[in-house]
């Protein structure tokens, strides 16, 4: 696969995988049936090439039309990969443990379901710089992505961030590091539109989206969802051992014994 074909791919697998299935189908049919009625015009030069069954162009047709079946289903796989990672972390360790491409994802995924629009720059890299751009309101913010576990991010990281976000003209800038950041860090960012985000930071956003996907699928009818939340406020409920959050009264379908479930259930699946 050529260079311009390859970044055409790129871009086209960035897209939600049912626009990339609309774009493939209606290029197809521009392609393959409306280009040809042009030149297949009476006093045209190409109209007897065109008025054949099979045309010049129809392969073309059917190239574009396989790109952007291909790049949808990488769309689709690369979408259901990034819930996945947002719905499976329980804590900071199984953060940690993520790779820093996937730690990229991850934040991405938490300003996503929070109502931003991301786009993954592929500026940054392991080493640092712009990872991630996010939209919402008409206001544009930069994000920068450190997966350093046992590493504070040092004040020239957060200067260089400021530079950035001057040379881009964005509204704010975001670093997300598990290690937390230096006191001189802090220092610089303060009054500044730059917002540290330390390990604890990102989990409580990561747990908050968790949350709201858990209402919506509780907002699901059934008979177990409708009684979870007729016992929800049970005083006596504890908290899961796993996420924190309030339990509830379950009970095992083929032994009928009960036992406390969490509430946001299946994303956290905490047993006591």
């Amino acid at each position: 696969m050529g260079r311009g074909r390859t970044h055409f791919f790129k871009d086209l697998s960035a897209l939600p995988w049912p626009l990339g299935l609309a774009l493939g189908v209606c290029g197809y049919l521009a392609i393959a049936y409306g280009i040809p009625l042009v030149f297949a015009r009476p006093g045209s030069a190409f109209a007897p090439a065109f008025k054949a069954g099979s045309h010049p162009l129809m392969p073309l047709a059917w190239v574009f039309l396989g790109l952007c079946v291909m790049a949808a289903v990488a769309s689709f796989f690369r979408a259901r990969h990034k819930r996945r990672l947002l719905d499976t972390r329980a804590g900071l360790d199984s953060i940690s443990a993520l790779g820093w491409r996937d730690f990229e994802r991850l934040v991405g995924e938490a300003f996503r379901r929070r109502g931003y629009t991301v786009e993954e720059t592929g500026l940054g890299g392991a080493d640092g710089g712009v990872d991630l751009i996010v939209r919402r309101d008409g206001r544009r913010t930069l994000v920068q992505c450190k997966q350093w576990r046992r590493e504070k991010v040092p004040v020239n990281v957060v200067r260089e961030m400021y530079g950035l976000l001057t040379h881009h003209r964005a509204d704010a800038a975001h670093i997300a590091a598990l290690g937390g950041f230096t006191a001189d860090a802090a220092a610089f960012a303060e009054g500044k539109p730059i917002e540290l985000i330390d390990g604890a930071a990102l989990l409580r956003m990561i747990r908050e989206v968790q949350a709201q996907s858990a209402v919506a699928l509780t907002r699901l009818p059934s008979v177990e969802s409708v009684a979870s939340r007729d016992i929800a406020h049970d005083p006596a409920a504890p908290n899961c051992p796993t996420c924190e959050a309030v339990m509830v009264r379950r009970s095992n379908r083929r032994t009928a014994d009960t036992f406390w479930g969490c509430s946001t259930f299946p994303v956290c699946r905490g047993t006591r």
